[in-house]
């Protein structure tokens, strides 16, 4: 399961399912998710839910900024082109703050095999 947390002074305040598809956020009331916000544009993001290539039964997500006035950021980084997004990654669109929180993507890292 996937979800986007929407953060208010690092408490989430909503919850968003991620489901395979795209989600498009931004300040018009036509996006999946609306926020409003003056400092957010009208169409400002799109995050795109889709299965993994590589292991089955996984998704994988991306973000792609629309053209927005104050900018996509994932983990303070400006998002310039498709950025791939990972569990814990902090997106900010303008001053609004999201966590994505994939609890499938843990199921891969409690195993190691040592070869010697």
């Amino acid at each position: 399961m996937a979800l986007l947390a929407q953060l208010v002074d690092d408490v989430v305040v909503s919850k968003f399912d991620l489901q395979p598809g795209r989600l498009s956020i931004g300040r018009h009331p036509d996006n999946d998710i609306m926020i409003d916000d003056i400092s957010v544009s009208g169409h400002h993001a799109m995050i795109e839910v889709v299965p993994s290539e590589y292991l089955e039964g996984t998704l994988e997500f991306f973000i792609v900024d629309q053209g927005s006035k104050n900018g996509t950021f994932v983990n303070e980084s400006p998002v310039r082109e498709r950025e791939r997004l990972v569990d814990g990654d902090v997106i900010r669109l303008a001053w609004n703050k999201f966590k994505l929180i994939d609890t499938g993507s843990s199921q891969f890292t409690s195993t190691a095999h040592v070869l010697q």
